[in-house]
């Protein structure tokens, strides 16, 4: 039985659908994890075949996220993190990068996967009363604000982290709107990361990739321009 096997029949996660793919076990597929199921590896090896720049697409934005925590851990100062759209823990997460450099820094996760949320209870621990996780849609940020702060002190500085995340909220539920909660509710200091497929004209590999993504996954993505990406800021 595989790891992702084991983790369906734990109790708590009999909501679990495993004939569909989805985002996070997907992106775990192309991380080379092993929390995934078949709907998954087949939809990720579909997109692959479309655009096989995904690969090194996926793992510099894995890259990236160490980069950035050590910058804002560093350089920046910021000591709480709140990751919306955590997706399953591979290494160097959010906390284990920003903990190696201040111990007491402190990190919310949030996503609305059931082995996400397995995974989070397992996984990602840190000191007490540090890390904590949200299961929560990232839309209803009334909710994870509440929540969140259980654990950040919210008139201190917070990195607010969409890595690869925004693409999967359509225009239709007004994703500029989302951030500028998010945003609102921290104080002068604070950082927005963000990380997004860029739709460049001409680009027929993205654009396939991303047409056979939303035929096999079952939420779909958007994929905006540079100009719509640079809005969220």
């Amino acid at each position: 039985m595989s790891d992702a096997e084991r983790l369906a029949a734990t109790p708590g996660t009999e909501a679990l659908d495993i004939s569909v793919a989805h985002p996070a076990r997907v992106y775990d597929v192309w991380l080379g994890g092993k929390d995934h199921f078949q709907a998954d590896r087949v939809a990720a090896e579909a997109v692959m075949r479309a655009n096989p720049a995904i690969m090194p697409g996926v793992k510099g934005n894995r890259a990236f996220l160490g980069r950035l925590v050590r910058y804002l851990s560093t350089e920046a100062g910021v000591r709480q993190f709140l990751d919306l759209g955590t997706g399953l823990p591979s290494a160097n997460n959010v906390h284990e990068v920003a903990q190696s450099i201040n111990p007491g820094a402190r990190v919310v996760y949030v996503d609305n996967d059931p082995i996400v949320l397995v995974h989070a209870r397992a996984l990602l621990t840190g000191s007490p009363g540090t890390v904590a996780y949200i299961d929560a849609d990232i839309r209803d940020a009334g909710t994870i604000l509440d929540k969140a702060r259980d654990t950040l002190d919210f008139s201190e500085p917070v990195a607010v982290l969409l890595l690869m995340t925004l693409q999967f909220i359509p225009d239709a539920d007004d994703p500029y709107t989302l951030v500028k909660a998010f945003l609102d509710a921290v104080p002068p200091g604070s950082y927005l990361a963000v990380s997004c497929p860029e739709r460049v004209q001409g680009d027929a590999a993205s654009e396939q990739g991303s047409a056979r993504y939303n035929e096999v996954v079952r939420t779909s993505m958007v994929r905006r321009s540079r100009d719509e990406i640079g809005r969220f800021f």
